[in-house]
Protein backbone atom coordinates (compact mmCIF):
# COMPACT_ATOMS: atom_id res chain seq x y z
CA UNK A 1 0.00 0.00 0.00
CA UNK A 2 2.39 2.51 1.12
CA UNK A 3 4.41 1.59 -2.09
CA UNK A 4 1.77 2.20 -4.04
CA UNK A 5 0.83 5.49 -2.68
CA UNK A 6 4.11 6.95 -1.59
CA UNK A 7 6.90 4.78 -4.25
CA UNK A 8 7.72 8.04 -6.17
CA UNK A 9 8.60 9.51 -3.12
CA UNK A 10 11.82 9.47 -1.20
CA UNK A 11 10.96 6.81 0.99
CA UNK A 12 12.26 4.10 3.25
CA UNK A 13 9.58 0.97 3.57
CA UNK A 14 10.97 -1.38 6.33
CA UNK A 15 10.48 -4.53 4.58
CA UNK A 16 9.80 -8.25 6.13
CA UNK A 17 13.16 -10.02 7.37
CA UNK A 18 14.13 -12.94 8.76
CA UNK A 19 17.72 -14.16 10.43
CA UNK A 20 19.79 -17.20 9.52
CA UNK A 21 22.21 -19.36 11.32
CA UNK A 22 24.74 -21.00 9.16
CA UNK A 23 26.40 -24.28 11.35
CA UNK A 24 29.33 -25.79 10.20
CA UNK A 25 29.60 -28.82 13.11
CA UNK A 26 32.31 -27.59 14.45
CA UNK A 27 30.83 -25.34 16.98
CA UNK A 28 30.87 -25.76 20.78
CA UNK A 29 27.98 -26.47 23.33
CA UNK A 30 28.01 -23.30 24.65
CA UNK A 31 28.28 -21.16 21.20
CA UNK A 32 24.66 -23.80 19.84
CA UNK A 33 23.71 -22.47 23.43
CA UNK A 34 24.08 -18.51 22.59
CA UNK A 35 22.08 -19.79 19.37
CA UNK A 36 19.17 -20.76 21.90
CA UNK A 37 18.95 -16.91 22.97
CA UNK A 38 19.30 -15.94 18.83
CA UNK A 39 16.10 -18.18 18.78
CA UNK A 40 14.27 -17.26 21.94
CA UNK A 41 14.77 -13.89 22.59
CA UNK A 42 11.89 -11.65 21.96
CA UNK A 43 10.88 -14.45 19.41
CA UNK A 44 8.29 -13.89 16.83
CA UNK A 45 8.24 -10.14 17.84
CA UNK A 46 11.76 -8.98 15.54
CA UNK A 47 13.65 -9.47 12.12
CA UNK A 48 16.38 -10.40 14.08
CA UNK A 49 15.31 -13.92 15.63
CA UNK A 50 16.94 -16.53 13.76
CA UNK A 51 14.05 -18.71 12.07
CA UNK A 52 16.17 -20.91 9.96
CA UNK A 53 19.55 -22.93 10.15
CA UNK A 54 21.74 -23.88 7.32
CA UNK A 55 23.46 -27.33 7.95
CA UNK A 56 26.17 -29.39 6.31
CA UNK A 57 24.54 -32.29 4.72
CA UNK A 58 25.81 -34.73 7.86
CA UNK A 59 24.90 -32.55 10.76
CA UNK A 60 23.50 -34.09 13.41
CA UNK A 61 20.95 -32.02 15.19
CA UNK A 62 20.58 -33.79 18.15
CA UNK A 63 23.47 -31.38 19.39
CA UNK A 64 21.70 -28.63 18.86
CA UNK A 65 18.76 -29.95 20.68
CA UNK A 66 20.83 -30.81 23.86
CA UNK A 67 22.72 -27.50 23.78
CA UNK A 68 19.23 -25.13 23.52
CA UNK A 69 17.72 -27.37 26.34
CA UNK A 70 18.06 -25.05 29.27
CA UNK A 71 15.18 -22.77 27.11
CA UNK A 72 13.00 -25.44 27.47
CA UNK A 73 10.88 -22.86 30.21
CA UNK A 74 9.76 -21.31 27.31
CA UNK A 75 6.84 -23.81 26.49
CA UNK A 76 5.37 -21.96 29.82
CA UNK A 77 4.67 -18.53 28.00
CA UNK A 78 0.79 -19.04 26.85
CA UNK A 79 1.62 -17.40 23.55
CA UNK A 80 4.21 -19.49 22.62
CA UNK A 81 2.78 -22.47 23.67
CA UNK A 82 -0.76 -21.78 21.80
CA UNK A 83 1.82 -21.08 18.54
CA UNK A 84 3.66 -24.43 19.39
CA UNK A 85 0.71 -26.56 19.95
CA UNK A 86 -1.19 -25.00 16.73
CA UNK A 87 1.76 -25.95 14.37
CA UNK A 88 2.19 -29.29 15.86
CA UNK A 89 -1.28 -30.18 15.45
CA UNK A 90 -1.13 -28.93 11.69
CA UNK A 91 2.29 -30.71 11.18
CA UNK A 92 0.75 -34.60 12.74
CA UNK A 93 -2.67 -33.60 10.73
CA UNK A 94 -0.97 -32.53 7.73
CA UNK A 95 1.73 -35.55 8.05
CA UNK A 96 4.45 -33.03 8.10
CA UNK A 97 7.82 -34.77 9.01
CA UNK A 98 9.56 -32.59 11.55
CA UNK A 99 11.65 -32.61 14.55
CA UNK A 100 10.59 -32.17 17.88
CA UNK A 101 12.08 -31.81 21.66
CA UNK A 102 8.53 -30.71 22.91
CA UNK A 103 8.96 -26.75 22.91
CA UNK A 104 10.72 -26.22 20.01
CA UNK A 105 9.96 -28.04 16.34
CA UNK A 106 12.83 -28.30 13.24
CA UNK A 107 11.36 -28.54 10.07
CA UNK A 108 13.09 -29.66 6.87
CA UNK A 109 12.56 -26.44 4.18
CA UNK A 110 13.99 -23.78 2.74
CA UNK A 111 11.68 -21.36 3.48
CA UNK A 112 13.07 -18.72 5.85
CA UNK A 113 10.59 -17.67 7.61
CA UNK A 114 9.13 -19.94 10.38
CA UNK A 115 5.87 -20.12 12.99
CA UNK A 116 6.38 -19.45 16.71
CA UNK A 117 7.58 -22.61 17.75
CA UNK A 118 9.30 -23.66 14.61
CA UNK A 119 12.49 -23.20 12.87
CA UNK A 120 13.35 -24.50 9.75
CA UNK A 121 16.30 -26.09 8.55
CA UNK A 122 17.80 -27.28 5.44
CA UNK A 123 21.16 -28.96 4.08
CA UNK A 124 24.05 -27.37 2.61
CA UNK A 125 26.36 -29.16 0.80
CA UNK A 126 28.76 -26.67 0.41
CA UNK A 127 30.26 -23.39 2.03
CA UNK A 128 29.95 -21.93 -1.80
CA UNK A 129 26.19 -23.28 -1.88
CA UNK A 130 25.74 -21.82 1.62
CA UNK A 131 26.80 -18.69 0.15
CA UNK A 132 25.12 -18.51 -3.02
CA UNK A 133 21.47 -19.43 -0.70
CA UNK A 134 22.44 -16.62 1.18
CA UNK A 135 23.23 -14.08 -1.54
CA UNK A 136 20.12 -14.82 -3.35
CA UNK A 137 17.86 -13.71 -0.66
CA UNK A 138 19.66 -11.34 1.03
CA UNK A 139 17.18 -8.27 0.70
CA UNK A 140 15.18 -11.02 3.11
CA UNK A 141 17.94 -11.82 5.62
CA UNK A 142 18.28 -8.79 8.46
CA UNK A 143 21.38 -11.11 10.22
CA UNK A 144 23.39 -14.42 9.52
CA UNK A 145 24.49 -15.55 12.55
CA UNK A 146 27.55 -17.86 12.98
CA UNK A 147 31.07 -17.92 12.87
CA UNK A 148 32.16 -16.42 10.26
CA UNK A 149 28.84 -13.82 10.38
CA UNK A 150 27.30 -12.15 13.52
CA UNK A 151 28.25 -14.19 16.73
CA UNK A 152 26.15 -16.90 18.35
CA UNK A 153 23.77 -14.94 20.87
CA UNK A 154 24.65 -11.56 19.39
CA UNK A 155 21.79 -11.03 17.09
CA UNK A 156 19.67 -8.97 19.32
CA UNK A 157 22.31 -6.95 19.81
CA UNK A 158 23.31 -4.82 16.60
CA UNK A 159 26.09 -2.47 16.09
CA UNK A 160 25.51 1.12 15.21
CA UNK A 161 26.86 0.59 11.32
CA UNK A 162 24.00 -2.47 11.45
CA UNK A 163 20.81 -0.50 10.12
CA UNK A 164 17.75 -1.68 9.54
CA UNK A 165 17.27 -3.19 6.21
CA UNK A 166 20.42 -1.90 5.69
CA UNK A 167 19.70 1.14 5.15
CA UNK A 168 21.18 4.39 7.03
CA UNK A 169 18.51 6.56 8.18
CA UNK A 170 20.93 9.63 8.72
CA UNK A 171 22.66 9.46 5.05
CA UNK A 172 18.57 8.86 3.81
CA UNK A 173 18.06 12.71 5.57
CA UNK A 174 21.08 14.55 4.34
CA UNK A 175 20.23 17.60 3.02
CA UNK A 176 22.34 18.13 -0.29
Amino acid sequence: YFENYFGSLPHIFRQNRNSVAVLTGSETREELHALGKDIFTYFGLGCRNVTHLIVPEDYKLDSFYEAILPYGEVINHNKYNNNYSYNRAMYLMNKVPFLDNNFLMLNESKELYSSIGVIHYHHSPSMEETTKYLSNLESKIQCVVGKDYTPFGQSQHPKLSDYADKVDTMKFLEFK
